[in-house]
């Protein structure tokens, strides 16, 4: 391999203790087997399914990952918001209205590389809030352009809005990945300016369950159609996500493959 050539792995929504329990048993045997360089998790259901804590957020660093990105849910608990504030290495979607805890992008240094990561959430069958294209824009023209290596969350319900997003920045990012629905797709690819993507890198939970819930509950959920609350199953978690080769100097993406672990 180059010496110019950067892995990446992109890890899907971390969930519930099961998904805390299979970083912690699989990621660093992980990252040494496959020579990764950059780790960047999606912790936003780390919190027993929704949200995430401050506990959770030193747990992520202790097990060596690199920026931790979030979505809808990073809102759920309180002793998070002073971590947003303060840290830079954690990420809530750039996309909320100002002003807002947080921040929706970081530029990190790891060694001799720069890299850029960006957070933005979708609007199809979400909450309306601003315009993400727009926002990961913006985002784009301050980051340096020393800086080559970048990649985005796009934390998201529809593949049309996600796909469509990673088209338009094709070549502008490394990578433009989705997160969110829980369930990795088998569509990832090099686009043709040389970016990433996948629809959605799955879930780090319980795989035998409904989108890592207790299946009981949402069948109930669904043959009722009363509001209830899910609960995050108990069981054996799986690590999901994709690991991503990159020319440093150009920031263009060589390959992506996705894995189950």
């Amino acid at each position: 391999m180059k010496s110019d050539t950067v892995r990446v792995l992109m890890i899907g929504d971390v969930s519930g203790k099961a998904g805390m329990g299979a970083l912690f048993l699989g990621l660093s045997s992980f990252v040494r087997e496959h020579k990764i360089d950059i780790v960047i998790a999606n912790g936003e259901n780390a919190a027993g399914g929704f949200g995430i804590t401050s506990e959770d957020y030193r747990s992520f660093k202790g097990m060596g990952i690199d920026v931790i990105t979030s979505g809808n849910h990073i809102w759920q608990k309180d002793d998070i918001i002073p971590v947003l504030d303060s840290a830079e290495d954690i990420l809530r979607p750039i996309n909320y209205p100002e002003p807002c805890h947080g921040k929706g992008y970081t530029i990190r240094k790891k060694g001799s590389l720069s890299f850029a990561v960006i957070n933005a959430q979708g609007r199809m069958m979400m909450a309306p809030i601003d315009d993400p294209m727009k926002r990961i824009q913006e985002a784009l023209r301050n980051i340096p352009k020393e800086t080559r290596l970048i990649f985005v969350d796009f934390h998201a319900e529809s593949t049309e809005e996600k796909e469509a997003a990673a088209f338009y920045f094709d070549g502008k990012v490394t990578a433009l990945v989705g997160t969110h629905t829980h369930v990795q797709t088998a569509d990832e690819k090099i686009l043709p300016g040389g970016t990433a993507y996948i629809s959605d890198l799955g879930l780090t939970g319980v795989l035998d369950a409904v989108i890592g819930s207790d299946p009981a509950k949402s069948i109930e959920r669904q043959m009722t159609q009363l509001p209830m609350k899910s609960e995050v199953s108990d069981g054996k978690g799986n690590i999901q996500g994709v690991i991503i080769t990159a020319d440093a100097s150009t920031g263009k993406a060589v390959s992506i493959e996705r894995f189950t672990l």
